[in-house]
C-alpha cells in the first residue's frame, strides 16, 4: 500500500482550513449577539422616572398603580412598547414611555423583575369564594376559561407569555378587567373576550382573590 505523501496531506488540511472563510465571504454572517441587559443603568433609570408611582423596588404602596416587582421581564418590555406607540392608552405612561428607548425599557424591566414583591392578601370576604371559583374553574355556562389555565394557580403567570398576578393590587387589577371589557383598553384581544362576559362583581371578586395569591 502507498502511503499519501505529506503534501497532499497538507493541501487538503488547508482547504478545510479555507472553508470557513468562503462560507462567510458568501453571506453567511455569524449571528448576531444580543446585548444583555443592563442592571445598573436599569437601577437608575427606574429610580429616576418611576420610583414616584412604583416605589423604589417595584412595590408600589398606591392601588392604583400596578406593583412591577417580580413581573416577567418581557411582559413590562412590550406593556411599555404599547405605551409608546399609542396601542395601549394612559396618558401618564405614554408621556414616560416616549423618552424610553429600548435598551431603557430591557433595562429597567430586567432590573424591577429581580426585586421580590410583597404579598398582598384578599379583602371581601363575602366575594372571596367567587373569586376562587372564578380564577380556577372559570364560568362554564358563559364559557370563561379558568385564569389559572394561563396566569398559574399561584399567579405566578408563565414566563413570556402571560404575566404574574399573584399579590398585585386587587384595585388595579379590577380596573384593568374593566377597561379590558369595555375595550378601553385593546392590547389583548384574548383578555378583551374574556373580560367581556365578566359582571362588575365578578371582577370585583377575582380581582379581590389574585391580591392574596402567593
Amino acid at each position: 500500500m502507498k502511503l499519501v505523501s505529506t503534501s497532499l496531506i497538507s493541501c487538503l488540511f488547508a482547504a478545510l482550513l479555507a472553508v470557513p472563510a468562503i462560507s462567510q465571504a458568501a453571506g453567511e454572517a455569524a449571528p448576531a449577539k444580543v446585548a444583555k441587559p443592563d442592571l445598573v443603568k436599569g437601577e437608575a433609570s427606574f429610580t429616576a422616572v418611576c420610583v414616584a408611582c412604583h416605589a423604589a423596588d417595584g412595590n408600589s404602596a398606591i392601588a392604583a398603580n400596578p406593583k412591577l416587582a417580580q413581573q416577567h421581564p418581557e411582559y413590562l418590555i412590550k406593556q411599555l412598547q404599547d405605551f409608546k406607540s399609542g396601542k395601549r392608552k394612559n396618558p401618564v405612561m405614554q408621556g414616560f414611555a416616549a423618552a424610553l428607548s429600548d435598551d431603557d425599557m430591557k433595562n429597567i424591566s430586567y432590573w424591577v423583575t429581580s426585586k421580590k414583591i410583597k404579598p398582598g392578601f384578599a379583602k371581601d370576604k363575602e366575594l372571596v369564594a367567587l373569586g376562587e371559583r372564578i380564577y380556577r374553574g372559570g364560568i362554564s355556562d358563559r364559557q370563561v376559561p379558568a385564569c389559572a389555565g394561563c396566569h398559574n394557580p399561584t399567579g405566578a403567570g408563565i414566563p413570556s407569555q402571560y404575566p404574574r398576578l399573584g399579590g398585585q393590587h386587587a384595585e388595579y387589577t379590577a380596573t384593568q378587567l374593566t377597561a379590558f371589557r369595555d375595550n378601553g383598553r385593546t392590547n389583548n384581544l384574548l383578555m378583551n373576550q374574556v373580560a367581556n362576559k365578566l359582571n362588575d362583581r365578578e371582577i370585583r371578586a377575582v380581582a379581590d382573590y389574585i391580591a392574596g395569591l402567593r
